[in-house]
């Protein structure tokens, strides 16, 4: 059994976010108001209350533009946050959705085909064990079944 890490975007990234830096198209966040329901924040891995306001912007959470490289809106906190602190458990903001997609990915961080799937989130420890125990697999990455948009990243612990 692998031990994992869920690892939220990094605070820095974040906070560059927060202060009005500008997203991989070059664009500010859009500021809004929560109502409370299916607002996750990918820095404290937790939703976003109804009444506080939050960010949505395009990110791309790989270190360099490439074909592999995909890019999509996530919430954030518009307010500072603390980081994920439970790196070795899953966050419960997954278990909300039935479903989440898993994709591996190698060193030079592009897609290691085969590797994604649509998974229960029941399931989804068990599946990500399996595709890090994979040689070829340095990292995952969670991502709504729903909607595509880039979650969290799953690492060996």
């Amino acid at each position: 059994m692998t031990r994992l890490k869920f690892l939220p975007i990094a605070t820095a990234t974040v906070r560059a976010y927060q202060s009005g830096g500008l997203d991989p198209n070059g664009h500010p966040a859009e500021r809004h108001i929560s109502d409370g329901d299916g607002t996750p924040c990918r820095h404290c891995l937790a939703d976003v209350a109804a009444g506080e306001p939050f960010l949505i912007l395009a990110h791309r959470p790989f270190p360099a533009p490439q074909p592999y490289a995909e890019q999509g809106p996530i919430f954030l906190h518009a307010e500072p946050c603390q980081t994920y602190s439970k790196p070795g458990e899953m966050p419960a903001m997954l278990l909300q959705s039935k479903t989440m997609i898993i994709r591996g990915y190698g060193d030079d961080d592009r897609i290691k085909y085969g590797t994604g799937q649509v998974v229960a989130t029941t399931l989804l420890t068990e599946k990500a064990e399996e595709l890090l125990a994979r040689d070829d697999v340095a990292y995952l990455h969670v991502r709504s079944a729903r909607n595509n948009c880039f979650q969290c990243r799953i690492e060996r612990g």
